[in-house]
């Protein structure tokens, strides 16, 4: 679920699914979600590849908008908690330097939470990036059976990082590559591609991860590997949280939309239920269809109170939301207005995803538990957004803040 390079979200799967006719972890197929969500737009032409060329103009004030103000005092602790990061991070997007956090970190510290809605008043301004037409989905924490040991019905290994997985920043070797990575393995002299996911469920990783436990159901680990993180409920009552720890550098391919091509579902059957209950229905082509995702994700143990976000701190169900760090700084606010009650507000941008690409797209995190499956599986949320700056931050961008010119 969740981290840096999180696969892609339950609504970013949802979505692939749905633009033919959005990560369920759970060993039962998921409750009826109330409708499978729309696919996600593309990003609009001219959008540029950071904030700066997509083009970023003032906002309205801040104090004109409807923030709640416990919304906001749950913001302000989940903002507290990026500062850290915040202020020492590169920011991709290149609208913000660490010291433009500084002021707003130190008040932050000793700034009541009941008095938040002062707190983004006195310190940030607002900002539109692009056109501000927002998308969101939604994902959350799943829940699957597993065992810390292998016996009958628990077959299913959950890998750790390999010792042989290689990542390479290719920026190092061009500017043109800057910000990309590749990961693969060390073959005699050569870097080549790390194995997919048919040849690790199929040949294992030869001792090269460790096991952090066996999962009962492939089809419920499948899922969990989408979100990104989960609790795995092991056979002798306790608990093991697991979150993104790396992944083997091949693609992520939706299985939704490749499962349509296939004749396997019908338009109105590409919901997340559909695509569930097709795989537990038919269990002799369930793992050939599962491999047409070469992606694999490897896990760590966490710890504390929740899962790890992109910035290394735990993510707030209703609070965090994964984004572009391209285009939002990460740990910044954003203000979503939207057509969904449960997605417009106050959030933090804690987290990112293999899925959410482009200006504007977020996905929202909504914790643990059939609620937040419930919320997070039907999330299509469209409306505007507005970036949360520090003060002052649109002046010294000058020109740069201009919106970029259409074609």
């Amino acid at each position: 679920m969740i981290r840096q390079a999180r696969a892609a979200p339950l609504a970013a799967l949802l979505a692939l699914a749905a633009c033919v006719s959005p990560q369920a972890g759970r060993i039962a197929p998921p409750p009826v979600h109330p409708a499978p969500p729309a696919a996600a737009p593309p990003p609009p032409a001219g959008a540029g590849t950071t904030a700066l060329q997509a083009g970023v103009a003032a906002g309205p004030a801040l104090a004109s908008l409807p923030i709640d103000p416990s919304r906001a005092g749950a913001a302000l602790a989940a903002f507290r908690l990026s500062c850290p990061a915040l202020v020492r991070r590169t920011d991709a997007s290149g609208l913000t330097r660490g010291a433009d956090w500084q002021p707003a970190c130190a008040a932050a510290s000793g700034w009541p939470d009941a008095q938040a809605l002062a707190f983004f008043a006195r310190f940030f301004e607002t900002a539109r990036i692009g056109d501000g037409q927002l998308f969101a989905t939604g994902y959350y924490e799943p829940e699957i059976a597993g065992s810390a040991t292998p016996q009958l019905g628990y077959d299913v290994p959950i890998y750790g990082v390999p010792d042989d997985l290689v990542e390479a920043d290719l920026g190092q070797f061009s500017p043109d590559l800057q910000g990309r990575k590749i990961r693969g393995r060390i073959d005699g002299r050569r870097l080549v591609p790390y194995p997919d996911r048919r040849q690790i469920e199929e040949q294992g990783l030869g001792g090269h991860a460790p096991i952090l436990g066996y999962a009962a159901d492939p089809i419920a680990f499948f899922f969990l590997q989408i979100q990104g993180s989960g609790r795995v409920r092991l056979a002798d009552g306790g608990l093991l949280r697991i979150g993104y720890a790396g992944q083997n550098g091949q693609s992520y391919t939706g299985i939704g939309k490749w499962m349509l091509a296939q004749g396997l579902l019908a338009p109105g059957q590409a919901s997340m239920q559909g695509i569930v209950g097709w795989l537990h229905a038919h269990p002799d082509q369930a793992a050939e269809v599962m491999r047409q995702n070469r992606s694999y994700v490897f896990f760590k143990p966490l710890t504390g109170p929740g899962p790890l976000g992109a910035l290394g701190v735990p993510v707030t169900g209703g609070v965090s939301v994964a984004a572009d760090p391209r285009f939002v700084p990460l740990g910044a606010p954003l203000w979503l207005s939207a057509d969904r009650r449960e997605a417009a507000g106050l959030w933090i941008a804690q987290d990112t995803g293999g899925a959410i690409k482009g200006p504007n797209r977020v996905d929202t995190f909504w914790g643990a538990g059939a609620e937040a499956e419930r919320v997070a599986g039907g999330m299509a949320a469209r409306g505007t957004a507005l970036l949360l700056l520090p003060q002052g931050t649109l002046a010294r961008l000058g020109a740069d803040a201009r919106p970029a010119a259409r074609s």
